[in-house]
């Protein structure tokens, strides 16, 4: 029996060390090497070929400094507007989302930032779960230190689900506004934010009532943030 423990014992640290290398190998590489694809993506594909649908990935990575000024802004307005401020974690946005959620009539709200959403795309799996939220915690905390503030925004923007089977900013201003990532406007860049919650059933090219009222909403966030400033240089919006 000892003998089995020893054994047991050794298989389960060494899957413990294998998991910590690895992600901590796989977040250092994306500091410079782009996501080639995200699980969500995989699911995704798997979803439509279970359901008889095309095959549909459509991505185009693009650099930052490729990507308006604007869409920089309204994600962060409309996301997580301590983004530049925190690491990682908006304890206030936590603590305002669980006290939402205590009603359970009223839709599950999130707290999550950029940083934590980025995580999940980039390295887990869409479900709710406490163990996907302690991985996402995890993630978000790796990203934070060996990630600048510039890397986490690109890389959210270019993975992103933006409609079915659209991914990062580039393919959605070629889909709803045919024109490059680069060309968005400020109010073409509100409107794309107010999907990211339901990309899936929120059209920008034909917008509801509620989605004309949120873009207004966000547009409103964007001029009271103002400037969005990294370390290096200002995002200025168009």
């Amino acid at each position: 029996m000892s003998k089995l423990w020893r054994t047991v014992k050794r298989i389960f640290l060494w899957s413990v060390a294998l998991f910590f290398g690895l992600s901590i190998f796989f977040t250092v590489l994306y500091r410079w090497v782009n996501p080639p694809v995200t699980p969500l993506m995989i699911i995704r594909l798997f979803n439509q070929y279970g359901k008889d649908k095309p095959l549909t990935l459509k991505k185009d990575w693009v650099a930052l400094k490729d990507i308006s000024p604007s869409m920089v802004q309204a994600v962060i307005a409309s996301e997580d507007n301590l983004f530049l401020q925190h690491h990682g974690f908006d304890w206030s946005a936590i603590d305002k989302a669980r006290t939402r959620n205590k009603n359970k009539k009223r839709r599950i709200h999130g707290g999550s930032t950029i940083t934590q959403q980025t995580a999940k795309n980039v390295f887990l799996y869409p479900r709710r779960s406490y163990i996907r939220k302690g991985l996402e915690a995890y993630f978000t905390v790796l990203m934070e230190f060996f990630w600048s503030k510039e890397r986490i925004i690109e890389v959210y923007l270019n993975v992103i689900e933006m409609g079915d089977g659209i991914y990062g900013i580039e393919q959605a201003a070629q889909t709803y506004y045919n024109r490059p990532a680069m060309r968005l406007t400020k109010r073409q860049s509100a409107m794309i934010a107010v999907i990211l919650p339901d990309p899936r059933h929120r059209n920008p090219s034909h917008p509801s009532a509620y989605m004309i009222k949120r873009q207004a909403t966000i547009l409103n966030l964007m001029d009271r943030i103002g400037d969005v400033t990294f370390q290096r240089q200002t995002v200025k919006p168009m």
